[in-house]
Order: C-alpha cells, then sequence, then structure tokens
C-alpha cells in the first residue's frame, strides 16, 4: 500500500479559505532527487500571491510552498550529496517545483544544502527563498564589491533584512528603506542609514548609489534609478512589468535589470557558511503549525511582519 502524508493543498484559487489540510500519496525521488522529511516551511509574499492568482502555476489543486529545512529520507539514483539522515535546507526549483507545506517533499539534491548545526529547522526554512533572492541580486546580478553604496528597499522584510545583512558581509554601505519603528532592527542588523519612506522622498534625497535593490513597484524603480551613480545597477524583483526599465536606466546612463530567483546549491553553501560566521542570522516573524497554514498566509498579507514567516511540520 502507497504511504501517504498530510499536506496544505488547494482546489481553487482565492483567499485563505482555500487552503484545506488533505492526506496525499507520499513522493518518491527519481534520479538526482532527495526525498525530505519536511520538519519547516517557510513563507514568502509569492506563496499568497500565487494561492490568490495562480501566477507561474497551472490550474490547482497544488501544493504551495518553496522553502523547506528537514531530514533526508531516501535518495534517488545517482545521488552524492547527501545520505538519509542528513538534515538539509533549500529552495525548491522556482517556480514549478512547489510542494513544501507537506510532512515529505522531493526536489533536486542540488537545490539543498546541509543544514548549518547552529540553526534550528524553523530558522533555516526561514532563509532560502528570500536569502537565496538577495545573493543572486546583489552578489550574482549586481556584482555588489566592498565600499560601494547600496540602497536596499523595504529594508526590513524577508528578503530586505537578508539583503541588508549579506550587503554589510560583502563590505558595502547599506541604506535601508522602512517605516520609523523598524529602523532600530535596521540598524541592529548593519544598515548604515535607515530611511522613512513614509515621510521622505528617497529619490529626491539619495545620491551616488552603485546599487539598488527594489521589490516594491517599476514606479519606484524608475523613480530609484536618480539616486544611481553613472554606471550603476538597479535589480528589481519584479520580473514583468509595462515599465521598459532598461531604456528609463540607459538614458540616464545606469543599468536596471530585472531578475526571478533559481535554485541553487552554490548559493545555498554561500549563505551556510555566511550563517556560521555570524554574518547572517533570520528574523523570524511567527511560527504556525501546519494546520494553520492559512492563519500565517493571512497574517503574511498584511504586508506588516518583520522577517520571516514559518510553519512548522510536526
Amino acid at each position: 500500500m502507497n504511504e501517504t502524508m498530510r499536506a496544505i493543498s488547494q482546489n481553487t484559487l482565492g483567499g485563505t479559505e482555500v487552503l484545506t489540510e488533505v492526506q496525499l500519496p507520499r513522493p518518491v525521488p527519481g534520479p538526482g532527487e532527495i526525498l525530505v522529511r519536511v520538519r519547516a516551511a517557510g513563507l514568502n509574499p509569492t506563496d499568497w500571491k500565487h494561492r490568490a492568482n495562480g501566477g507561474f502555476l497551472p490550474a490547482p489543486p497544488f501544493v504551495l510552498g518553496w522553502d523547506a529545512s528537514g531530514e533526508v529520507v531516501e535518495t534517488g539514483v545517482g545521488v552524492a550529496l547527501f545520505q538519509p539522515g542528513d538534515e538539509v535546507f533549500g529552495m525548491l526549483p522556482y517556480p514549478y517545483g512547489h510542494g513544501a507545506l507537506a510532512e515529505y517533499v522531493v526536489g533536486p539534491a542540488r537545490a539543498f544544502a546541509r543544514k548549518p548545526a547552529g540553526l534550528d529547522h524553523v530558522q533555516a526554512a526561514a532563509i532560502p527563498l528570500a536569502a537565496l533572492t538577495a545573493w543572486q541580486a546583489l552578489v550574482d546580478t549586481a556584482g555588489l564589491q566592498a565600499g560601494q553604496r547600496v540602497l536596499i528597499h523595504a529594508a526590513a522584510g524577508g528578503v530586505g533584512h537578508f539583503a541588508v545583512q549579506i550587503a554589510k558581509a560583502r563590505g558595502a554601505y547599506v541604506i535601508g528603506t522602512a517605516s520609523a519603528p523598524n529602523h532600530e532592527f535596521l540598524r541592529g542588523i548593519g544598515a548604515d542609514e535607515a530611511i522613512d519612506y513614509h515621510t521622505t522622498d528617497v529619490a529626491e534625497t539619495v545620491r551616488d548609489v552603485d546599487v539598488v535593490l527594489d521589490s516594491i513597484t517599476d514606479d519606484n524603480s524608475v523613480r530609484s534609478l536618480r539616486t544611481l551613480r553613472p554606471g550603476g545597477v538597479l535589480v528589481t524583483l519584479r520580473p514583468m512589468g509595462e515599465v521598459d526599465l532598461a531604456a528609463e536606466a540607459s538614458e540616464l546612463g545606469v543599468r536596471a535589470l530585472r531578475m526571478l530567483v533559481e535554485d541553487d546549491h552554490a548559493g545555498m553553501v554561500a549563505l551556510a557558511g555566511l550563517v556560521e560566521s555570524g554574518e547572517l542570522c533570520p528574523t523570524i516573524a511567527g511560527t504556525f503549525p501546519l494546520a494553520d497554514a492559512a492563519k500565517a498566509h493571512a497574517l503574511g498579507e498584511t504586508g506588516r511582519t518583520v522577517g520571516k514567516l514559518v510553519v512548522t511540520v510536526p
């Protein structure tokens, strides 16, 4: 008889009420894949966007969740990186590798890395998608160097608070935008300047930055191009938009690039190294058991959380 597992699924798009706990067949790892017993699954804004609108995914039913931390249960043919019993964390291939909101998940071995011993599964599950996004934007795409100035919008959010720490670890001068109550938090994780976007026109007051990381709107990105010095680069986490950002940037002698996060073993290993050196630490906004995943979605949709929300899978 096939083994089953608990999972949070949905049969239609909509509000948090469409999320229900179901029993599904336990997946089997194929070549190059590992089966992971999920202990915690991180949530990201893309989860509630896909729940409500479908996003990149085909029509439901589907199980959401891209961030997972847990133990390897079984390895597929050809997997040499891990053995059963290894503790791992990682991001399932985005967007079609979803499925972390379940007791078990299958993914490519190289989408995972060994979980740092100093992190519990909740902390580890908070890292992958958001921190990989920040790493790929700042390091791989923008080539951030020591001594450069970087402007990070929404710096107290999931991606933002990792971006601040990664930029500091790279030796950059970090300017972060956030509401005033979050300024102390930003300084505590390494921001050199904190700007209240409610009361300050960032595009009019910040100048001579080398890199801008924006996840808000295309309009905000266009305005933020003015903050760059000649040759600077803006990376937006909005992979699609109606504005030709590259053309807008070219007129100002700067660059603008759209980016979508990718699963990345080397990036995960680099992030684990930053954790082990004490340069990267996730902030947990709240934890919820698997059965209360809908409540976690509801809190995330308020847009007022600092750090990451995590679902635990006992």
